[in-house]
């Protein structure tokens, strides 16, 4: 187990439940299960109905331990970006050796976040961690280097206390420990590797999902600012839903699979057919797009209003990320606010899901800030994952074990 990190990230989404549990092995990420479990516990990114939450992370846990054969006892969770604020710290660091040892970083990074902030937020992460060690910059921890005097500069990113609270309450009552916290919008430009993008120009991260619209601006290898915006795709399907009296999900999936929200004549052909009461009814992609057309072109105002002084400032690149992504014809709908703009879509084996793109970059910003905190703890007790593994290799030739173990968890139907 020393080269292997198996750990699990949560999301609790506007109406579901995200859970991926993954392994870092020779710094590739492995995914080894994910749940999708659907609730009605939030509304507008506040926990409303706490008890439809708690059953859902609970079940997607049970289902994964089932699979897993072992226990998940703890998890890093995602928290929005409700009221974020980024602050810069630094701080002078003395060396008590002769040369930086961790135990030097990890004590001038203390005394930088326990520094005074409104009282009303919560530190979540730190990232853009810059040392200077004897008059060069450097984002590698300067370990073993000689020097007396050495100084950290770093972000620390804070969101509203009330919101991460809930969010945290609910893991716990879930029976789970809380490894980590990581702001959604900071995991997302981990996972797509935003913050790499970003030190030569702008990036807007616009992650749309069922309620919300999170924009996101990253700049000079940082996360500069993020705002919530309610109104996500949703929206779209209340007209659909008020037409046809079909259930929310149902409507979902009509607009994922029907590509109608580009600006064009459709075809008056039936693409959905169901009873209501003694009648059959049906609706034509046409009907679909009239429906659906004037929210969404309101959402892509919205989205053009809010990009526009960043494209005219200079070098900017959209990106959109989130469930939203899902929905056909989404990279025609995106172009209109730029015709560079891009969809990202997690190539993870196991994770080429656009609603997985947080929960995969939470393993990331977590493996990131762990070479400081150095904290071994994993998902479960590792005696339980040796077990699980061995169990496995005693059916299996060594070789070819854990491949098979790994297939067979992708794979395996609920």
């Amino acid at each position: 187990m020393a080269n292997k990190q198996i750990h699990a990230s949560v999301e609790i989404a506007d109406h579901e439940v995200r859970l991926v549990v993954g392994e870092f092995h020779e710094n590739h990420l492995n995914i080894l299960r994910v749940e999708r479990v659907r609730h009605n516990g939030v509304e507008n990114q506040k926990i409303v109905h706490e008890g439809t939450i708690v059953n859902a992370l609970m079940k997607a846990c049970d289902n994964a331990s089932k699979i897993l054969g072992y226990k998940i006892e703890r998890v890093l969770l995602a928290v929005p970006c409700v009221n974020m604020k980024k602050l810069n710290g630094k701080v002078n660091v003395s060396v008590k050796g002769d040369r930086i040892q961790l135990s030097d970083i990890q004590r001038g990074i203390n005394e930088v976040i326990t520094s005074s902030h409104d009282e009303n937020l919560e530190l979540v992460n730190i990232g853009g961690i810059k040392y200077v060690v004897n008059g060069i910059t450097s984002r590698k921890m300067p370990l073993n280097e000689e020097c007396d005097l050495f100084s950290i500069d770093l972000d620390l990113f804070y969101c509203d206390k009330n919101t991460l609270y809930a969010y945290a309450n609910v893991i716990e009552k879930a029976n789970l420990e809380i490894l980590d916290i990581c702001l959604d919008s900071y995991a997302i430009g981990e996972e797509a590797a935003l913050f790499e993008q970003a030190v030569g120009n702008y990036i807007v991260l616009i992650d749309l999902e069922r309620q919300t619209t999170t924009l996101s601006l990253f700049s000079h290898g940082k996360l500069l600012n993020s705002e919530v915006l309610y109104e996500g795709y949703g929206e779209w399907l209340t007209p659909l839903t008020n037409m046809t009296g079909l259930k929310s999900e149902v409507c979902v999936r009509l607009l994922s699979e029907n590509a109608v929200l580009k600006e064009k004549d459709y075809p008056d052909v039936p693409v959905f057919l169901w009873a209501s009461g003694n009648q059959e009814r049906t609706l034509s992609l046409k009907q679909l797009h009239e429906a659906v057309k004037d929210a969404s072109k309101k959402w892509l105002e919205l989205m053009k209003n809010a990009c526009q002084p960043m494209m005219e400032n200079g070098k900017c690149q959209v990106i959109l990320s989130g469930e939203g992504c899902e929905i056909s014809g989404m990279d025609e709908v995106i172009s209109q606010i730029d015709e560079k703009a891009m969809i990202y879509v997690p190539q993870t084996i196991g994770g080429r899901d656009c609603a997985l793109t947080c929960t995969l970059g939470m393993f990331y910003a977590w493996k990131e800030i762990n070479v400081i905190r150095n904290n071994r703890l994993l998902v479960a007790d590792e005696r339980l994952i040796d077990e699980s593994l061995k169990v496995v290799k005693g059916k299996n030739s060594e070789e070819s074990g854990f491949t098979k173990k790994l297939m067979s968890i992708i794979m395996n139907e609920k």
